[in-house]
Parts: C-alpha cells; sequence; structure tokens
C-alpha cells in the first residue's frame, strides 16, 4: 500500500524533524568527549544544579527520560562522585538526588560550553525562526 500525499508530508516531515534533532544532540555533546559524561548525565546534573535536590520521579520529568533509564543515569554519576541519593528530609520514604561538590564543580564548568554548543548550533535560524520553530515543537508536544 502507498501512502497518500497527506501521509508522504507526514513522514518526510517526521524524517526532517528526527535528523534535526539528532543532529542537534551531536552537536550539543561535542564538548562532552573526553569528560565521560553522557548528554542525559549532563542533563541530571544542570537540572540539579538549576533546580536543586529533587526525586527521580521529578528529574525524569524535567529532562524528559524514563525512570528506569534515570536510575541507572543517577548510579553512574554516583560512581563518578558527581552525585549521591540521600533520603528526604521531609518525607524519609522519598529518595532525592542531590550534587556533590564535584559535581557542583564540573557541571559549573560544562553548563557555559554547554550553553555556547547549543546557541551555536541555535544560531543556523535568526531569533524569529527559533521562536516559530519553538511554537511549532510546544504545538506538537501537547498532542
Amino acid at each position: 500500500m502507498s501512502p497518500n500525499s497527506e501521509q508522504r508530508l507526514a513522514l518526510a516531515t517526521y524524517v526532517r524533524l528526527t535528523r534535526a534533532a539528532n543532529s542537534a544532540r551531536t552537536h550539543a555533546s561535542r564538548h562532552l568527549v573526553g569528560t565521560g559524561l553522557t548528554l542525559t548525565q549532563l542533563a541530571v546534573l544542570e537540572a540539579l544544579y538549576h533546580l536543586g535536590p529533587m526525586s527521580l520521579s521529578d528529574i525524569a520529568q524535567k529532562i524528559l527520560t524514563t525512570g528506569g533509564n534515570l536510575t541507572m543515569v543517577v548510579g553512574n554519576l554516583e560512581k563518578l562522585g558527581l552525585a549521591h541519593r540521600q533520603k528526604c528530609p521531609e518525607d524519609r520514604r522519598m529518595l532525592i538526588v542531590v550534587l556533590t561538590a564535584k559535581g557542583k564543580t564540573l557541571i559549573r564548568k560544562l553548563f557555559p560550553e554547554h550553553a555556547a554548543a547549543i546557541t551555536e548550533f541555535m544560531g543556523g535560524l535568526p531569533p524569529t525562526e527559533q521562536e516559530q520553530l519553538g511554537y511549532l515543537c510546544r504545538k506538537l508536544g501537547t498532542q
């Protein structure tokens, strides 16, 4: 069965969106070479740095990943001495993830490089097109 014109357009647009997202991830992770970190690990460090200690479920929601994957990511951050889990002071049944001093030092160094890489990548679009793309992505994200 051959796709109709609506399906062809949707599929072609999806492929372009996926390629753009993959290109953005590749560009944004170049400065991580040699650090031993993944983009997901960097996202966790960044969320903890900017938002403070959080539960695994809150982090997963902020960085758009699954809880199962996040358990492994945080475990690897703990092995690197960049974060640790501790009981939540308000609800001792819940664990929260906290940056270590080493984690804070590293994210303070890496975040400006990360922001610069993203800014450089997005610089391929003028500000009005970046705003338009953001609007379209939000529109797709609410479906």
